[in-house]
């Protein structure tokens, strides 16, 4: 006989599903990647210093809070522009939002203690600090305490 019969079962897997989940986790990293890099405005210009060094890794696993200031001195949020009132009623929301979460966390702060979110300022190389000053003070009135400026280092 030429052919052979057998009786052999054959299980083959059915792919489908993960190449589905797959699919899934890239987009879901790819929009998270999105979100994360909107923090970091292209628009501003940051100023160069010879002691500018990395963020620590302690530094980076810890609530932050990102505000860009353009060259005209005003806040840049989620692509757009805001002026002075605006960007001070964005700050107080932002607190609000933080002390929110802490509570929510289990974590709840007495009236007149610091957030500890840092506030990492990214502010261009143009605007003259009094006005950087200024949103310095409204997050300070907000309960914000913890500050770090932006800046590139003169190698990079």
């Amino acid at each position: 006989m030429a052919g052979s019969v057998t009786n052999e079962i054959r299980a083959e897997p059915n792919l489908t599903p993960l190449l589905d989940v797959v699919f899934q986790l890239i987009t879901f990293f790819m929009l998270v990647f999105k979100i994360s890099g909107a923090d970091f405005d292209q628009r501003v210009r940051l100023p160069v210093a010879g002691s500018a060094m990395p963020v620590e890794g302690s530094v980076v696993d810890q609530d932050r809070l990102i505000l860009n200031i353009d060259a005209d001195g005003r806040l840049l949020w989620s692509g757009q522009v805001l002026d002075v009132e605006s960007a001070i009623k964005k700050i107080r929301d932002q607190a609000e939002l933080a002390r929110l979460n802490l509570k929510v966390g289990g974590k709840e702060l007495a009236a007149g203690d610091p957030l500890p979110t840092i506030i990492i300022l990214r502010a261009d190389r143009s605007v003259p600090f009094s006005q950087i000053y200024r949103y310095i003070q409204a997050c300070q009135a907000n309960g914000f305490t913890r500050f770090a400026l932006k800046a590139m280092n003169a190698e990079g």
